[in-house]
């Protein structure tokens, strides 16, 4: 009867050990495929990407990288002089048809509650954009950054895609960000780096864990 119970253990402990794999990307001009936008600079030793602003969101597709679903890392950061809309694209069909998520900085620490509630953002182009989604969903597709960082600090986030749904999470704290119900089915496994309108964008240190 023990030799059976430790048997049944085993293959429980078995079947619920899951492998994650984990993959560090190195930015390279050669490895994105850009669409709206340049790359004014990729410096070392920290690998930041600096994508120029143009009318028009923009994306820099990675190549020879696919994902479907589990968790992106990834730090993007924001200054006091421009506008500064970075994020992460994904499910990319073409130049205008993906999912994102991406981030509001000068609405971190908004004096007007509503701004606040406006800085994390889920996007599906072309049809749910940012002003469909607020339009006829207020207050489901984007939130707040309870941390308030400064709108030129680096932010650490991660991002759980799953089939259905995406989490957004704050890296340093773990705290949740945004939970929302994904609006497009998942058809591509191309993802990439994405500016909103008139946007520059950094980023860095980005990892996919399987």
């Amino acid at each position: 009867m023990r030799e059976k119970i430790l048997t049944l253990t085993t293959t429980i402990l078995i079947l619920g050990f899951q492998i994650c794999v984990s993959q560090e990307i190195t930015f390279e001009i050669n490895n994105l495929d850009l669409v709206n936008r340049e790359v004014m600079s990729i410096d070392d030793p920290k690998g930041t990407l600096v994508l120029g602003s143009e009318k028009g969101p923009g994306l820099a597709i990675i190549k020879n990288v696919s994902f479907e679903k589990g968790t992106i890392e990834l730090e993007l950061k924001g200054d006091t002089l421009t506008r500064f809309f970075p994020g992460f694209a994904f499910n990319i069909q073409n130049d205008s048809t993906y999912e994102a998520i991406y981030f509001r900085p000068r609405n971190f620490r908004a004096a007007d509650k509503i701004r606040r509630e406006h800085s994390v953002q889920y996007i599906s182009h072309p049809k749910y954009t940012w002003r469909y989604l607020r339009a006829n969903n207020e207050g489901e597709f984007e939130s707040d950054y309870p941390l308030k960082p400064a709108s030129d600090e680096w932010l650490g986030v991660r991002l759980k895609i799953d089939d259905d749904r995406i989490l957004v999470y704050d890296q340093r704290t773990g705290n949740e960000l945004l939970s929302v119900e994904r609006l497009t089915k998942q058809i591509s496994d191309s993802i990439g780096l994405w500016t909103g309108n008139i946007s520059t964008g950094k980023f860095r240190n980005l990892k996919i864990i399987k």
